[in-house]
């Protein structure tokens, strides 16, 4: 009590967001139930009888239950390797841009990730959003080529979703690391530069190793959500299309069209609290590899 009443302001300053922290993350969890029950309406969330497992076995039963679990998994396996490669090497471009130009100027620099990000995924969505007058198709047909159904060819989504994602995010990424980079201190580069190292070698042996806890710790995070997907980008940047769902249905996609199908919020509860288990779960066997490598750079 008495650390208490020493920093009790600093105690009430923290109030509001352990209010939102409560009601948004905390008090929700009790909905935990309706994945364990047969939700009837009448009765409501307490009054309906329970289930059991029977909404997880519903989930897995199904022959897409392998096709969703593997597409989910890969593509995010990918987002991260991406996000991660990309994110750091745009940060060290901008990096060393900055010595290039006025400081004005590269105040504009460190937000160009994100006007790249709103203005490209806007171009990338209506170039294949219309067969006849997407930008793609119309290239091509200018060229005497044939334009490509871009909506019924499932073999080509591996490659567009991960472009897709990289251009809606990487932004995000590419600020937090060159935020990480610019709390480097300058010392390191001039000595480094002293000793005749170049730009290679000192983003080797410096930026990289020091920008590692960073990279880890946003590595980490999106781990845990690794059995969660972009519904919006796996729904409607596919248009829904049922001859894509081999390559592009994904755990989300699929419990929102198996609810709108039957209105089982009993199934959606399961698959969530499966994504969060498993996640965190992921996150925890993630979390102590690193430590057998660096305690310091594990989350704890």
């Amino acid at each position: 009590m008495k650390h208490v009443r020493k920093f009790w302001p600093f105690y009430l300053m923290t109030l509001p967001a352990a209010l939102v922290l409560l009601v948004n993350n905390y008090i929700p969890m009790m909905g935990i139930i309706i994945a364990f029950k047969k939700i009837n309406y009448t009765d409501g969330i307490l009054g309906s009888p329970w289930s059991g497992f029977e909404n997880f076995k519903y989930l897995f039963k199904t022959d897409a239950a392998y096709i969703i679990t593997r597409n989910t998994l890969l593509y995010n396996a990918v987002f991260i390797i991406l996000n991660l490669i990309i994110g750091v090497g745009l940060a060290i471009l901008l990096n060393e841009l900055k010595s290039k130009f006025l400081p004005k100027v590269y105040l504009g620099v460190m937000f160009l990730p994100f006007f790249l990000s709103a203005i490209v995924v806007s171009y990338i969505g209506y170039a294949f959003m219309s067969q006849e007058h997407g930008l793609i198709n119309t290239a091509l047909t200018r060229m005497g080529l044939t334009p490509v159904d871009w909506y019924s060819n499932p073999d080509l989504w591996p490659f567009i979703l991960p472009l897709v994602n990289v251009w809606k995010g990487i932004g995000y990424y590419a600020i937090i690391y060159l935020a990480a980079i610019l709390g480097i201190s300058e010392e390191y580069y001039e000595a480094a530069l002293i000793d005749g190292a170049g730009k290679w070698k000192q983003m080797v042996k410096i930026t990289l190793p020091l920008l590692a806890p960073v990279m880890i710790v946003m590595t980490l995070l999106q781990i845990g959500r690794i059995f969660f997907s972009d519904f919006g980008l796996f729904y409607q940047v596919t248009l829904n299309s049922g001859s894509l769902f081999p390559t592009t249905n994904v755990i989300d996609t699929y419990v929102y069209r198996t609810f709108l199908q039957s209105g089982d919020i009993g199934l959606s509860s399961a698959a969530g609290l499966y994504q969060s288990a498993v996640g965190f779960v992921v996150v925890l066997m993630s979390n102590f590899v690193v430590r057998k490598f660096s305690k310091e750079n594990a989350l704890f």
